[in-house]
């Protein structure tokens, strides 16, 4: 079995005048990575990819230095694209958030259509475990919303928002789970990154 971690970015800088792409780690958002970083638990040889959203990347190169890993960076692994509203008051967001889940061959307000984003999400993390060494471990640094389609890909789940990390795992984000794209299998649902079993690994 060829596993892989998925790990969310934790807790952001919410800003409304800036585009969500471009919003960084919170104060409390880089110290959750810094103390997965410090546990230590991915080898030398680990290969990590990134979305390039700012969080996600940032994520991305805290976890990364402590072992001196290279990331590879890929548009698209990006979050489901929600340019067509840009930012929304959270229980504006939470409704439509359900939405999106609940009609997943819809697009909802313009958002894209969560069946698309998961073939993406999908395709973009095939494309990159081609590329990594056999035995290595693969770390992919993203988003909630396409972390929760490629995992119920992997688990051969109905697309769904009770999926989704917020409910099985910290609501801040910074969650993790292990799977194995090419069974494809879930190894383990959403955690906190800070209680992922290294053994899963």
């Amino acid at each position: 079995m060829a596993r892989a971690l998925y790990i969310t970015h934790p807790q952001v800088v919410i800003d409304p005048a800036v585009p969500t792409p471009r919003w960084g780690l919170s104060d409390r958002g880089r110290e959750r990575a810094q103390a997965f970083a410090a546990r230590n638990i991915l080898p030398a040889n680990a290969a990590i990819f990134s979305s390039t959203e700012a969080k996600a990347m940032e994520l991305a190169r805290i976890i990364a230095a402590p072992i001196g890993a290279r990331i590879a960076f890929d548009e698209a692994m990006g979050e489901n694209d929600r340019s067509a509203t840009g930012y929304m008051e959270p229980q504006r967001f939470e409704e439509t958030a359900d939405r999106f889940f609940a009609h997943p061959d819809e697009s909802i307000e313009g958002w894209e259509r969560a069946r698309d984003a998961q073939a993406r999400i999908v395709a973009a993390v095939r494309r990159a475990l081609a590329t990594v060494p056999d035995g290595a471990i693969t770390v992919f640094c993203g988003h909630g919303a396409v972390g929760t389609l490629l995992k119920c890909h992997c688990g051969g789940r109905a697309i769904a928002r009770d999926e989704d990390q917020r409910r099985m795992a910290d609501p801040g984000g910074g969650n993790a789970f292990v799977f194995d794209l090419a069974v494809p299998a879930l190894v383990c649902d959403w955690v906190a990154m800070e209680a992922l079993d290294p053994a899963l690994l």
